[in-house]
């Protein structure tokens, strides 16, 4: 099995008002966010590739229109915007347009992050 995987970066705010009000995620705060997305195949094609990385560029675009400095809750529409959350969320974007897509993994600091993988 080859893997490649490429990172991405935005900044967003969040706040998960299901969470006790003494809570430090309960009150809206923001992110330097860090997303993974891993793709994996089989064989390489025949670039010798798993996939060109270049073929991730619409995905930057979604993440820098739709996303960065944007209030997470009210983009998504919902209050539990967690990393869980945007992962799987990445992740199927990912898949419905790059059949490799394996796995996106989402960090919110630099030791802590949350992954899907089905």
């Amino acid at each position: 099995m080859f893997r490649i995987t490429k990172e991405f970066h935005f900044s967003a705010s969040h706040q998960l008002t299901s969470l006790p009000p003494d809570h430090q995620c309960a009150r809206l705060h923001g992110h330097n966010y860090i997303v993974e997305v891993e793709l994996s195949a089989n064989g390489l094609n025949d670039n010798g590739f798993v996939r060109d990385y270049h073929d991730l560029a619409p995905f930057k675009r979604y993440i820098d229109e739709s996303f960065d400095h944007r209030h997470l809750n009210d983009l998504l529409g919902h209050e539990q915007v967690t990393a869980e959350y945007l992962a799987r969320h990445f992740y199927e974007w990912c898949k419905a347009r790059l059949r490799e897509t394996s796995a996106v993994r989402v960090s919110e600091t630099p030791k802590t992050w949350a992954e899907y993988r089905p």
